[in-house]
């Protein structure tokens, strides 16, 4: 076995979700999902299918967005991965409608930060071992840090 990392390019503006999901549908259901809750989100999402002809199933309103995913999805080359870009919309609007999916198996990240994927590869294929998603913490936030963490949050509508 062999591990490797491999950096997932998000274009600016935009957020970065990776997960595995299980079936054909997959890049239907997660653009239903999205549409249906940010009916104006700009995205992608790109599906590695994992038997049969083994595509990368694409679906997308965003053609820089769906070349990305793509070139994100091949790039990692895990049977089930699914890449979604999306602009326009924070994952934390998705993630649950994401969840619900009944193909969605799991969700390894969602973050604007730079991310590499570490990659098994064995003799049958690629597979996902985990993400490493931003970096490393610096300290630990003092009074007016905190401060500014709860400010912002209400700045952009998630709290009153």
């Amino acid at each position: 076995m062999e591990l490797t990392s491999v950096r997932i390019e998000i274009p600016e503006g935009a957020n970065a979700i990776l997960g595995q999901a299980h079936f054909i549908k997959t890049a239907e259901d997660v653009f239903e999902a999205i549409v249906n809750t940010v009916p104006g989100a700009k995205f992608a999402i790109a599906f590695n299918e994992a038997s049969g002809p083994c595509l990368v199933r694409v679906e997308a309103n965003d053609d820089e967005l769906r070349a990305a995913a793509i070139a994100n999805a091949q790039a990692v080359g895990a049977g089930h991965l699914f890449v979604v870009l999306v602009r326009d919309a924070y994952p934390v609007n998705l993630l649950g409608r994401i969840k619900d999916c009944y193909e969605v198996c799991s969700i390894f990240c969602a973050t604007a930060n730079p991310v590499e994927v570490i990659v098994a590869e064995t003799k049958q294929g690629r597979g996902v071992m985990g993400v490493v998603d931003g970096t490393s913490p610096k300290g630990v936030e003092d009074p007016a840090e905190a401060q500014a963490r709860h400010d912002f949050v209400r700045k952009i509508g998630y709290k009153r």
